[in-house]
């Protein structure tokens, strides 16, 4: 096809599945790789070095790992799996526990796209009125990012003695995380701008200071749906506004998504209310240390591990649950 290159609806899908193959091809090399490694040093510690029985464990351990990642990567067969991803979290009601509950999660987020090697950029970032976060955005790139973290949809319960009670009573709070694809210029997705209420105002950064003294934070709200998007973290305007744009052609694809797997567990049924009854994972920290996720009843003894980006084992075993329990479409 001669135009192949120059028209991006025939070429995206096609480059896609491309890159798709070649990361599961450059696993399987690793994996050769490793399992040749493997073989080399179990043979030299039967012939009596001892000294390579660490190296055969340390290289058994690795093969292990790139096995679940590729068994991993098999179930991710979406359209926008391999797509970056838009992270939304909200406090819910209680003020400044939750609040900082929030912000923990915010971190959380943020250390296990760097434990990935992925890129995480804040789109908005809003202050609780004593500590924390009411809610924040971060656009996260990277392979199969939104594949992995959609296991994440859902409210997180904590439970902790709090930091903020001087009776150091135990106290519940929660937050909701809401994950959508980015979606490229090449999936259209039809906005009109008379639908759309553009405001600007002041960007401002945790505590009130002020980044910058012109109005160049931008919020968008599309009145037909509700929807409702925001930038502020870029110093021009015009930025911001692109970054809003972004933000909010990534929610109406999700939504359109959503209609055609009405029929199933939508997405969007996870953003129901951010309280007792509707958490899929909980944080226990106080009397004992445990997260449970309720989906899966997969459960974790060391907190501070999760808590740091150590999300893999929930997500995968979220995604293995999930393959297991599809209802055919």
């Amino acid at each position: 096809m001669p135009d192949f290159w120059s028209n991006p609806k025939v070429s995206a899908p096609i480059l896609k599945e491309k890159k798709s193959l070649e990361i599961a091809l450059e696993r399987v090399r690793k994996l050769e790789s490793l399992e040749g490694d493997l073989e080399a040093a179990m043979e030299f510690a039967e012939a009596g070095e001892t000294e390579y029985l660490d190296e055969a464990n340390s290289l058994y351990d690795g093969l292990a790992k790139e096995v679940q990642a590729l068994e991993i990567q098999s179930l991710l067969s979406g359209e926008t799996d391999m797509n970056g991803a838009i992270l939304t979290i909200n406090a819910g009601a209680g003020g400044t526990e939750s609040c900082d509950w929030a912000s923990i999660l915010f971190r959380m987020y943020l250390r296990y796209a760097e434990r990935k090697g992925w890129q995480a950029e804040i789109h908005d970032a809003l202050a609780g009125e004593e500590a924390g976060l009411k809610n924040a955005t971060i656009e996260i790139t990277g392979d199969f990012a939104f594949g992995l973290l959609k296991a994440e949809n859902g409210v997180h319960r904590l439970v902790r003695i709090s930091p903020f009670d001087s009776n150091a009573r135990r106290h519940t709070s929660f937050a909701s995380v809401f994950v959508t694809p980015v979606i490229d210029d090449t999936i259209e997705i039809d906005i009109n701008p008379a639908d759309l209420r553009v405001d600007t105002y002041r960007s401002s950064g945790a505590g009130g200071q002020h980044v910058n003294k012109t109005d160049s934070a931008v919020r968008i709200t599309h009145m037909p749906s509700g929807i409702v998007v925001a930038s502020q973290t870029q110093r021009s305007q015009i930025q911001n506004r692109e970054n809003a744009m972004k933000l909010l052609r990534s929610a109406l694809y999700e939504r359109e998504i959503e209609k055609r797997r009405a029929a199933q567990q939508a997405l969007e049924n996870t953003k129901t209310d951010i309280s007792f009854g509707h958490q899929i994972r909980s944080y226990v920290l106080h009397p004992y240390k445990l997260i449970k996720d309720h989906r899966t009843d997969y459960e974790s003894h060391t907190p501070d591990q999760v808590l740091d980006g150590g999300l893999d084992e929930f997500i995968n075993e979220y995604l293995a649950h999930a393959k297991e329990t599809a209802q055919p479409s």
